[in-house]
């Protein structure tokens, strides 16, 4: 399998026969801690890299560059690079991304709620 259809079949939602308890598989999709505060911005749209830096406080440029490549490796964000000097690059939330937007809204919702 090429890695062209590895990335088209990260897009196709499962249909589960059953469905685990354990969260791991979801955290490990989603990543470090960074990752919520890349998915944060990326809900409100597209994004290039220095928009995210000065957005993200205290991520540092290779945690960013980290982060961003793991997100584009599980199929959570797609990263588009334009051939201009120097190279403009810009991420947004694939479908599966955009899914886990109401996951961090009620995350969110407990936060304000118990801490």
């Amino acid at each position: 399998m090429s890695l062209k259809e590895s990335n088209i079949n990260n897009y196709i939602p499962k249909i589960p026969k059953i469905i685990d308890c354990r969260i791991e598989k979801t955290l490990n999709v989603i990543g470090g801690k960074w990752s919520f505060y890349v998915l944060r911005e990326l809900f409100d749209g597209i994004k290039r890299f220095g928009e995210l830096q000065r957005q993200i406080n205290g991520v540092s440029p290779k945690a960013l560059t980290d982060t961003l490549r793991h997100l584009e490796t599980q199929g959570v964000l797609e990263r588009e690079a334009f051939a201009t000097v120097p190279v403009t690059v810009q991420y947004k939330l694939t479908p599966k991304g955009e899914d886990l937007h109401q996951i961090l809204i009620e995350m969110k919702l407990w936060a304000a709620k118990w801490t």
